[in-house]
C-alpha cells in the first residue's frame, strides 16, 4: 500500500527525515512512536503531501505521490487524515462536516452523502449529534466526528497524527475504541501515537523513530518484551515511569 524509498526531508539545515526506506502492506495497522522531535509527524504528513520531501520517493497504491504534476487534491481525496487538533469546520454542523467533501468533489449526491454520513456517525456513536456544531461537542466527540468525516470519502488508507494528544484523559478511550474498530475491519492505518496500550493491542507492527530515523521495526510482542535499540529501551522505560 505504501512504499518509502530513501526519503529525506530538511528544515533548513535540520535533517528531519534521514533515508527512510520501508513499506506498509495493505490491511496493516502500523504504529509509529518515538520521543518528541523524532520525525514521526513529519513522516506521516509526507504521506499526503502536507509536507514535501527533499529526496527519495513515496508510492501509495503504486502512484508516486510526490511526482511533479501529481494532482494533490485527488491524492488527498483518497487518503483519510485525522489531525490532533480535530480541524472541523466550526460554521458547519456535524452532518455538514461529513457530507461537504463527498458532494463537493462529486463522489456522491447529497442524498447518498447524507446516508453514508449518518451510518458513519452511528458507527462512532454520534448519530444523535448530527445537527450540533463543533463548539457544542467535547474534544473526544469532535475527534470522532473528524474520523467519520475522513471515512466519508471511503479512503483505502487512514492516517492518524497523534489523534488523542489534545484530549483530556477521560476522552482518549472513546477515540481509541473507534480506531480499534477500524483496525478490526481491516483498514490500512498508519498511526502516530504515544498510546502504548493501543500499540500493544492493535498494531501489526511498530516503527520506533528518533532523530529522523527508524531505529527499530518490530511486532508489538517483540517491541514491548525485548526492544533491541538502546533508544527504544529508554523510551519504553520512560513511558513505564509516567
Amino acid at each position: 500500500m505504501i512504499v518509502l524509498d530513501k526519503v529525506n526531508k530538511y528544515y533548513g539545515d535540520y535533517h528531519a527525515l534521514v533515508d527512510i526506506t520501508e513499506r506498509v502492506e495493505k490491511n496493516e495497522v502500523l504504529v509509529v512512536c518515538g520521543p518528541s522531535g523524532s520525525g514521526k509527524s513529519t513522516l506521516i504528513r509526507t504521506l499526503n503531501r502536507l509536507e514535501e520531501i527533499d529526496g527519495g520517493r513515496i508510492e501509495i497504491g503504486g502512484r508516486d505521490i510526490h511526482a511533479k504534476g501529481a494532482d494533490v487534491n485527488a491524492l488527498r481525496a483518497g487518503i483519510g487524515f485525522v489531525f490532533q487538533s480535530f480541524n472541523l469546520f466550526p460554521h458547519l454542523t456535524v452532518l455538514e462536516n461529513c457530507t461537504l467533501a463527498p458532494v463537493r468533489l462529486g463522489r456522491a449526491t447529497k442524498a447518498e452523502a447524507r446516508e453514508h454520513a449518518m451510518a458513519l456517525l452511528e458507527r462512532v456513536g454520534l448519530a444523535h449529534k448530527v445537527d450540533a456544531y463543533p463548539n457544542a461537542l467535547s474534544g473526544g466527540q469532535q475527534q470522532r466526528v473528524a474520523i467519520a468525516r475522513a471515512l466519508a470519502m471511503r479512503p483505502p488508507i487512514m492516517l492518524f497524527d497523534e489523534p488523542t494528544s489534545a484530549l483530556d484523559p477521560e476522552m482518549v478511550g472513546e477515540v481509541l475504541q473507534v480506531m480499534r474498530g477500524l483496525a478490526g475491519e481491516g483498514m490500512t492505518m498508519v498511526c502516530v501515537t504515544h498510546e502504548m496500550g493501543f500499540a500493544r493491542d492493535v498494531a501489526d507492527r511498530i516503527w520506533f523513530m528518533a532523530e529522523g530515523k527508524i531505529l527499530e521495526k518490530a511486532t508489538p510482542q517483540e517491541f514491548f518484551a525485548a526492544p533491541k535499540h538502546p533508544r527504544a529501551q529508554q523510551f519504553l522505560a520512560d513511558r513505564r515511569r509516567d
